[in-house]
């Protein structure tokens, strides 16, 4: 099976039906990148009329967390991935639509070829930004994982 943003998004429905329900959407994915959107919608506001930072939140760990998905995938391995802790900095009201993006798929390959050689498990940090239609940063979560082969 192909790992392809239409089926992470069946995935979103299925699996993680909140985030799904909020507007969260994968719309690219490769090896290096994955690119996430959310549009501020009345289901997914605060009481300051911008969007709530949990679903900023969701949004921003599906960036990384697809990106790990699809690096054990390729590895036909079963392992296991968590997140171990989470940073997570706003800088401007999240109005209309925000994309988030991580570009650290580097990092998970060296991650997954370290645990399987050692059976031990691999920390690693990625970040996501999130960014207006405008072009300014709203927000940048940091996400640590910890993947592990079963």
């Amino acid at each position: 099976m192909e790992f392809t943003a239409g089926k992470l998004n069946k995935f979103l429905f299925f699996k993680l039906p909140s985030a799904f329900f909020c507007g969260v959407r994968v719309k690219k994915i490769d090896l290096e990148h994955c690119i996430v959107t959310v549009k501020h919608r009345w289901i997914n506001q605060n009481p300051f009329n911008s969007m709530y930072f949990a679903v900023q939140a969701m949004a921003a760990e599906l960036s990384t967390g697809a990106l790990v998905m699809y690096h054990i995938k390729r590895s036909n391995r079963k392992i296991s991935m968590l997140v171990a802790n989470n940073k997570g900095n706003f800088t401007k009201k999240a109005t209309g639509r925000i994309v988030f993006t991580c570009k650290d798929g580097h990092l998970i390959e060296d991650a997954v070829k370290r645990t399987i050689e050692t059976g031990e498990g691999q920390t690693f940090w990625m970040k996501s930004i999130g960014m207006n239609e405008k072009g300014e940063q709203v927000s940048e979560m940091d996400f640590e994982w910890s993947i592990r082969v079963k």
